[in-house]
């Protein structure tokens, strides 16, 4: 092992220094670590640093994989050899046993870059393991061959028994340790390089050299999805996460096609399944189906949501992780964090490098050919070989060619050495007499110009650099576009995805709630992370997570589960304020809470007690019915009350006077509609999700039952209800609010008949999907519009030796009329198409009638709070209402 004394010198200032901070008072003597003991730890140390763990920023190479690639060299003649066999040889470089280059070997192979495999060699997706190293073949790949290995200008080195020379770092021109990524711990830090894509990193190179930004980002072999917001450029402290691409293969039945980095389909598998035995999911049974692709077929129960399904996957299992890079690389045998920008920067800079430094010993070359052609020819055409015949001595042959040469020589770039007379003294007499003077002229001329294309490559370095790349990109990119796709991921709230895995029961006299008291009420199905809510007759609420048994308080009148943020739920509450006190009405949401803290909805006198209590999840406001008790001389006894009437106002606002009189009871008298105003949804191209946020394209304002239409390349229509954690295929054409009345054209490639189609239909089942083109598999989509009255525009092609045929324009409401789902519909044109394009609809106003339920409403965005401010500790900052009567 070779020392390292910077490397050793920085181990050890950092060891005194923490040896300084732990001054411990203790009644036990601490034995420090000195002498030989603390200087074999630094040895050791920087051993791991250097010659194991972390790679090497000129050519990404950790010492083993370098020892590797160096023996595949030695023993390359372009056919397979044995892994057992460079095993084998790389142990007459590498100090460490067999097993551990055998695993190095299958990695970089596994990478399908440097190394063409033979045989089994295991499976990255599946995480089966290689066969065993006798078994199985390897030779370097062409790419390997022309980026990796230039002996003219490799720095060498003694291997460890010095018996062999090994390379101090390998030539590389590329920036392989982004391209394969490195992995590794060493004794005090480690490493973590993300893998990138092959012709990004090319890209990036060349556009470093033409002085231009660039940003890279990781691509992994095993494809999958990646949200890079917090990549931070692969330095410490940066996040990535990925996720398995899953979607929706019918409606109860999920497929997983590519799975995220850092997993395989068992280790999936398992997650899925555990977190299904914890009750987090719900599924029936999965199939996989993997082999040169991944299929992991996911089966539901029915009645469970796929995609709340595919959202709990994200949440629960290893369908998302979050990996955390550091850039760390040893530059000039020290350790260096940088980020992959810098990387990539410094390896292009080390590629121009070695590329002048070939075309240096290339130039150095030629112009060493050059002129000993040129002395060959001076010796040969001039005939002074034959000044040596009468030459008895070795220094009169030496000095009879010099004296020979001398006239003819004016015109070399070097002057004539010993050595080249030696050269001349060598040629054959075969040679001399086959001598072709016109051969010998084209050859010189042509070496001038191969020098002269070498100096022009020089002078402009970077041009050539550039080169080399496209060159590359050109040779071995064909097939190496990126997998993995970069997008932007929504946060998934667990609590909302969690499948209701035990029952909630309440016990309303004794004040109890939870999942143990099965002898009680119960209440709903719940999971193990949700929040319940729960209110008693005195006023008093109370959110708590949920547990086996919660003691709220005596009187329990309401219980739920509780979701956070939610300006939907409306709660309705007419309380008496006190011991004889006055009635008092008010609405309000519960947004934001601090759990297990005690609120008093009402003013919080003794003796208040709630007389009517009503929770509506859409802001429902209902007509009830008040009974006063007969005292004295009240004239009227009984009357009604729309809630409606009442403004939404904070948790802690004391309401509206009812009556000042004592209340016998209140009675439901009539179910309310909602009073908040429809839902203005929008959709974020970026997520692929629904929002309330007002991000993204406004798809309009929904009420309860308005439903969304997509329509997909495939031909299948649909309509559901905006659910926000709804998912949505890469193939949707259409998404837009849902009008029954408004008819759906389309345009399709008839398969069977080989003619394209016309139809316009309606939706006819809502919340199914519906195939509105043939089943043939030749069959196809080639147009669809939802305008009222589309135009579409064909095009067709220019005749050999013709005039094209002018472009037709069709109205496709007087083309065909409105038909069923299912008809095959009108054959449009039987002529040969160029293109059928899409062009601005007729004018039309659609007369939607007025429903009778549509009532003036209350905007949820603009609920008043009654002055309070509702901070994430629940405190309200003012003072209760003044009452106001508004039923007395």
């Amino acid at each position: 092992m070779e020392e390292n004394d910077d490397l050793n010198e920085e181990i050890n200032e950092n060891l005194s220094e923490e040896s300084n901070t732990n001054n411990i008072d203790t009644s036990e003597a601490l034995t420090r670590v000195s002498g030989m003991y603390k200087d074999w730890f630094l040895d050791y140390a920087s051993y791991v640093i250097l010659e194991r763990a972390v790679p090497a920023i000129e050519d990404g190479f950790k010492p083993v994989q370098r020892r590797i690639m160096h023996s595949l060299k030695e023993l390359d003649d372009g056919r397979y050899n044995k892994v057992a066999n460079v095993v084998g040889h790389t142990m007459q470089y590498h100090p460490h046993g067999d097993a551990s280059i055998a695993d190095a070997m299958v990695q970089i192979g596994q990478k399908d870059l440097l190394i063409d495999t033979q045989g089994n060699w295991g499976n990255i997706l599946t995480g089966d393991r290689a066969a065993a190293s006798r078994y199985i073949e390897a030779r370097l790949s062409k790419f390997a061959l022309e980026v990796i290995f230039s002996p003219k200008i490799t720095e060498w080195q003694a291997s460890y028994d010095g018996r062999k020379k090994e390379p101090v770092n390998l030539p590389v021109k590329f920036p392989l340790l982004l391209a394969q990524g490195a992995e590794g711990i060493a004794v005090g830090l480690s490493t973590k390089v993300l893998s990138h894509n092959f012709v990004e990193l090319i890209d990036a190179s060349i556009k470093h050299l033409k002085g231009q930004r660039f940003k890279i980002y990781p691509d992994f072999q095993t494809a999958g999805i990646i949200d890079i917001t917090n990549y931070n450029d692969g330095l410490r402290g940066g996040k990535i996460r990925v996720r398995a691409k899953i979607s929706q293969l019918d409606k109860n039945t999920l497929v997983i096609n590519e799975i995220p980095y850092g997993t395989n389909t068992g280790s999936l598998i398992d997650s899925i399944l555990k977190a299904n035995d914890k009750g987090k999911i719900k599924i029936k049974k999965i199939e996989d189906n993997t082999a040169a692709d991944v299929e992991i077929l996911i089966h539901l129960p029915s009645g469970i949501s796929p995609d709340k399904t595919i959202d709990a996957l994200y949440a629960f299992t290893a369908c998302e992780s979050s990996i955390s890079p550091l850039g760390c690389i040893i530059e000039d045998n020290k350790p260096l964090f940088i980020g992959v920008t810098e990387m990539l920067r410094r390896s292009t800079d080390s590629t121009v490098d070695l590329l002048k430094q070939e075309l240096e010993i290339q130039l150095a070359e030629l112009e060493e050919q050059w002129h000993f052609a040129s002395l060959e020819r001076i010796f040969i055409e001039n005939r002074i070989y034959r000044d040596i015949e009468e030459e008895e001595t070795w220094e009169g042959v030496i000095a009879a060619i010099d004296k020979g040469l001398a006239p003819f020589t004016k015109h070399l770039k070097r002057p004539v050495t010993e050595e080249d007379i030696t050269r001349l003294t060598e040629i054959r007499i075969k040679r001399i007499s086959k001598f072709d003077l016109d051969k010998a002229q084209q050859y010189l001329e042509s070496l001038q110009d191969r020098i002269a294309e070498v100096k022009n490559h020089l002078a402009n370095l970077i041009e050539f650099a550039i080169d080399y790349f496209k060159n590359l990109k050109e040779t071995y990119g064909k097939d190496r576009s990126r997998l993995t796709e970069i997008r932007v991921f929504d946060d998934i709230e667990a609590t909302k995805v969690a499948i209701r895995n035990t029952k909630l029961y309440v016990n309303r006299e004794e004040g109890f709630v939870g999942t143990s008291l099965k002898k009680d009420e119960y209440i709903t199905d719940c999971s193990d992370i949700d929040d319940i809510i729960a209110i008693t007759s005195d006023g008093q609420m109370m959110v708590s997570k949920v547990d086996s048994k919660i003691f709220i308080g005596k009187g329990i009148i309401h219980v739920a589960v509780f979701k956070k943020k939610d300006k939907r739920t409306t709660y309705n509450l007419v309380y008496k304020d006190g011991k004889g006190g006055p009635t008092y009405i008010k609405r309000f949401n519960v947004t934001s809470i601090t759990r297990d803290r005690v609120y008093d909805l009402t003013t919080g006198k003794a003796g208040s007690q709630v007389l009517y209590f009503s929770a509506n999840p859409n802001g429902e406001a209902e007509v009830v019915t008040v009974l006063l008790r007969q005292v004295g001389s009240i004239k009227k006894l009984k009357w009604d009350i729309d809630f409606s009437d009442v403004l939404i106002k904070g948790r802690a606002s004391k309401g509206n006077i009812v009556t000042k009189y004592s209340v016998k009871r209140i009675e439901l008298k009539e179910k309310g509609v909602s009073t908040l105003k429809p839902r203005k949804i929008w959709f974020d191209d970026v997520v692929r999700r629904l929002n309330v946020d007002a991000r993204g394209e406004l798809l309009g304002e929904f009420k309860g039952d308005d439903l969304l239409l997509v329509i997909n390349q495939k031909g299948v229509a649909k309509t559901f209800l905006p659910v926000l954690t709804s998912h949505f295929d890469d193939d949707m054409i259409v998404l837009e609010k849902w009008i029954p009345e408004k008819p759906i054209s389309a345009i399709y490639w008839e398969g069977e008949k080989e003619r394209f189609y016309v139809k316009r239909f309606l939706i006819e089942n809502e919340n199914k999907e519906e195939l509105f083109i043939s089943e043939h598999p030749k069959s196809y989509l080639e147009l669809v519009s939802t305008d009222w009255r589309p135009m579409v525009e064909i095009e067709f092609p220019k005749p050999r030796g013709k005039e094209a045929k002018e472009n037709e324009h069709v109205d496709i409401e007087n083309f065909i009329a409105i038909k069923g789902i299912k008809a095959l519909g009108n054959q449009f044109i039987t002529e040969k198409v160029k293109n059928i394009n899409s062009m601005e609809p007729l004018p039309f106003e659609p007369v939607v009638p007025d429903k009778a339920e549509d009532i003036e409403v209350i905007d949820e965005e603009a609920i008043e709070s009654d002055g309070k401010t509702e901070g994430n500790d629940g405190d309200d900052k003012s003072l209760p209402d003044e009452p106001k009567t508004l039923f007395d």
